[in-house]
């Protein structure tokens, strides 16, 4: 009976917290900021910084109506398909929805980071009942609740690429994998949101320095091998890889690296599990031609996509 009821609920696929994917191409979802009069599309322009409590940052130009629309009134967040021809189908048609209250800001010459704290979401990738059904069957944990589940599975709703962090100090050395950070573009700025708990912390916002790598998927395994390095650091002679070190901080990275960025580190502030940096790129390199990179969504986006027909690949 049990595996009736699985494969009615999944078919033949495997169930995960998250799909670890590759992005031929554009990103094919969209997320939308609305506040009480305005809707703009940031998709590009947010990221995931914390999940304890879950806080977006979104950058924006200045624009003194949403600034203090957002500061005032919060705003939510929907993620949806970019293929619909209009904000009106990406909201109706929506997977995911976030209300989002101000918590923080940080002012540039050149636009402002929004930092917004997720107050309550909701998810429509399935039936209410099958929404249940997965939860209690295959992800309740103690002390995890419904709702956390939810805003998990909303926030995953948009893909998250994984790049690889290094940091080098005399004797010390760190390098591992990450997710919530990214680049915006256009201002030659980089934002993220380092776990509390992570060893390198300390000494990255001692020296304001932070070299960030552009990684093939194909590497996918000796990634998630680094990542014991959040709460450890390597010895170098130990990495089961080749390396190089950067131009300009001589920090290093694995030999089969893209590209990286060195990155100076302008302000931090402290969003709960994790701690925000927003630092300003001092030199980048390509090194080769992007075979293609490693993305994590939430499964339910991933099976929903599947059953659509229209799912990324997985790696």
């Amino acid at each position: 009976m049990k595996s009736l009821i699985r494969k009615i609920l999944l078919g033949e696929v495997a169930i995960q917290e998250y799909s670890t994917i590759t992005v031929p191409g554009n990103i094919k979802e969209q997320v939308l900021l609305e506040t009480v009069n305005m809707t703009i599309d940031v998709s590009v322009t947010h990221w995931l910084l914390c999940l304890e409590p879950i806080v977006f940052g979104i950058w924006l130009k200045d624009d003194g109506q949403l600034a203090d629309q957002i500061e005032k009134k919060g705003c939510s967040l929907y993620f949806g398909n970019s293929g619909d021809a209009s904000f009106k189908k990406v909201k109706r048609r929506a997977v995911a929805v976030v209300v989002a209250e101000y918590v923080d800001k940080v002012q540039e010459p050149d636009g402002t980071l929004y930092l917004l704290r997720l107050r309550k979401s909701r998810i429509y990738h399935f039936n209410a009942v099958k929404t249940w059904l997965l939860f209690y069957k295959y992800y309740k944990k103690p002390k995890f609740s419904f709702k956390k589940y939810k805003s998990l599975i909303a926030a995953y709703s948009y893909p998250r690429r994984v790049r690889l962090i290094s940091f080098n100090r005399e004797e010390y050395f760190n390098i591992f994998p990450m997710d919530l950070l990214g680049q915006i573009a256009g201002s030659g700025k980089y934002v993220f949101g380092l776990r509390h708990t992570n060893v390198a912390l300390a000494e990255i916002i001692e020296t304001k320095k932070i070299v960030v790598s552009e990684v093939p998927y194909l590497f996918k395994d000796i990634i998630y091998q680094l990542g014991k390095h959040h709460r450890g650091a390597p010895s170098v002679d130990e990495l089961p890889f080749k390396i190089t070190q950067t131009e300009k901080f001589e920090f290093f990275i694995p030999e089969w690296a893209d590209s990286y960025k060195e990155i100076r580190i302008l302000e931090t502030r402290n969003l709960g599990s994790h701690m925000m940096l927003l630092g300003e790129i001092t030199n980048e390199k390509i090194l080769k031609k992007s075979s293609g990179n490693l993305f994590h969504i939430h499964f339910f986006l991933f099976h929903r996509q599947k059953l659509r027909k229209e799912s990324y690949p997985l790696v």
